[in-house]
């Protein structure tokens, strides 16, 4: 009985040749990931960077669907600093949708709002020079390394900056 024991295989030893067998590298799966990757970047390129649709993909679509995502984009964007369409006023759709178009999200929503008002300020946008001073005060005070007073005096003076600039 001793000996037939000894015949049952470590369950180690089997889990370990099994591990290398899985793990063995095949040349024909490395080029197959590596054709998958490149595909699923230039398809995503195409939705959010502005590049071309790549081969065996509807043009049309990828464009819907890459202005359908510039939309939510500019929809969370517009949760995150509320300030800026009320800035921008109609025009803040347009605006986002054409820094969007080639400007693919890097840092999250708060850091695309930031990136977006650099963007417009950059080429001297808004054309109002109110809007545009409001802009570059909504710029200043985010971009720097303090954020806005919370204190309620200093939330009253920016409302009320606000205020005096719609009225």
């Amino acid at each position: 009985m001793t000996g037939r024991l000894e015949a049952v295989p470590d369950i180690a030893s089997v889990t370990d040749a099994t591990d290398e067998a899985a793990t063995a590298p095949d040349p024909g799966t490395h080029a197959a990931r590596q054709r998958l990757a490149l595909a699923q970047t230039a398809l995503l390129s195409a939705l959010v960077a502005g590049m071309p649709a790549p081969e065996g993909f509807d043009r049309t679509r990828l464009r819907v669907q890459s202005r359908a995502l510039a939309a939510k984009r500019a929809d969370v964007v517009a949760k995150v600093a509320p300030e800026l369409p009320e800035i921008l006023g109609a025009g803040y759709r347009a605006a986002f949708a054409d820094h969007a178009r080639n400007r693919p999200m890097s840092g999250g929503y708060r850091q695309d709002a930031l990136d977006f008002a650099a963007h417009l300020l950059a080429q001297g946008r808004p054309e109002d020079a109110a809007a545009r001073r409001e802009l570059t005060r909504w710029w200043r005070e985010r971009a720097g390394p303090k954020p806005p007073s919370a204190r309620p005096a200093a939330r009253l003076a920016r409302a009320l900056r606000l205020f005096r600039r719609r009225g």
